[in-house]
């Protein structure tokens, strides 16, 4: 008996033994699980992430929604094309000397004007000049301004970031182009076909991508885009559209040529209150080519 009950001992010895080792190993199995839990989650939850990509936080991801996207943006010139970088430093000293020095004080149009190559809004065979004060030729018996007169004009207008502008008379492009670095849209028409098609291929090969061209008639404005906040005209006429005057905000501002295309001229400025009445004033005599198309016809005869 003895020597049976000493068998049965010896093999309960290994009863405890056994249960130690199936707990060492139950604690081994649980770890592996625990350390490669978080990893195996994470790729079931976000089975389209990239592998390489670390995890997005869930504010991060719900501000990234937030966000709009590039189509939402107002269009904004780019700058990318070499011209902005060539010959700033006679742009910088036109405006010190014709412009800054003459009361143009809009820190917005004064850094639109250092902005704006107008080098690339002439001929080659004036682009010597295109920092000097005073108008030049661009073709079809059509002038491209002063650059004095481009940064008053600009000036009048008081432009805002969020301004919409209308200009009657694209010619070049370049006082489009001067408006369109401090406001956010500007719709500019032109009745020279040929000068619109070449504004327009001009403007965007600059980057102007907030500058839309339409060849037509200027006195009939364009009302689907409208109504405006400035309204710019760069041809003189012996009366202001009435349709114009229609399309102009409460509480915008105008400025155009008034007077006979080959006599006297005011650069006139156009008020709106919001009440819809209007104010006019002369601000200064100028001398501008004369505006065509329907303003030409006797007033009674004009269609509206």
């Amino acid at each position: 008996m003895t020597a049976k009950y000493r068998g049965l001992t010896e093999k309960w010895i290994y009863v405890p033994l056994f249960l130690l080792i199936l707990l060492l190993l139950f604690l081994v199995i649980f770890s592996i699980k625990k350390a490669t839990g978080p990893e195996l989650t994470f790729a079931s939850e976000n089975q389209n992430t990239d592998a390489n990509q670390a995890p997005v936080d869930a504010n991060e991801e719900s501000e990234q929604k937030q966000e709009p996207c590039e189509d939402e943006r107002p269009l904004r010139p780019d700058h990318n094309h070499p011209a902005f970088t060539e010959r700033v430093e006679e742009r910088t000293e036109m405006v010190a000397r014709h412009i800054q020095a003459r009361n143009i004080s809009d820190p917005n149009v004064l850094k639109a004007m250092r902005m704006v190559p107008r080098h690339a809004f002439v001929g080659p065979g004036r682009q010597r000049y295109a920092y000097a004060d005073h108008p030049l030729h661009i073709g079809c018996e059509q002038t491209i301004s002063q650059p004095y007169i481009v940064a008053f004009m600009t000036e009048a207008l008081e432009l805002k970031p969020n301004s919409k502008v209308l200009e009657i008379g694209t010619g070049s492009g370049y006082q489009a182009a001067v408006c369109a670095e401090i406001a956010q849209q500007v719709y500019t028409i032109e009745i020279i076909e040929e000068l619109a098609k070449s504004a327009e291929e001009r403007l965007k090969k600059l980057g102007y991508r907030n500058v839309f061209v339409k060849a037509g008639d200027g006195y009939f404005g364009w009302k689907e885009n409208g109504p405006y906040d400035a309204i710019i005209g760069t041809a003189a006429a012996g009366r202001v559209p009435p349709p114009l005057l229609e399309q102009l905000k409460p509480g915008g501002r105008m400025i155009l040529p008034y007077g006979s295309p080959y006599g006297l001229q005011y650069l006139v400025l156009i008020t709106k209150d919001d009440k819809g009445n209007l104010a006019k004033k002369n601000v200064m005599p100028v001398r501008f080519v004369p505006m065509t198309g329907e303003v030409t016809k006797p007033e009674e005869k004009s269609e509206k």
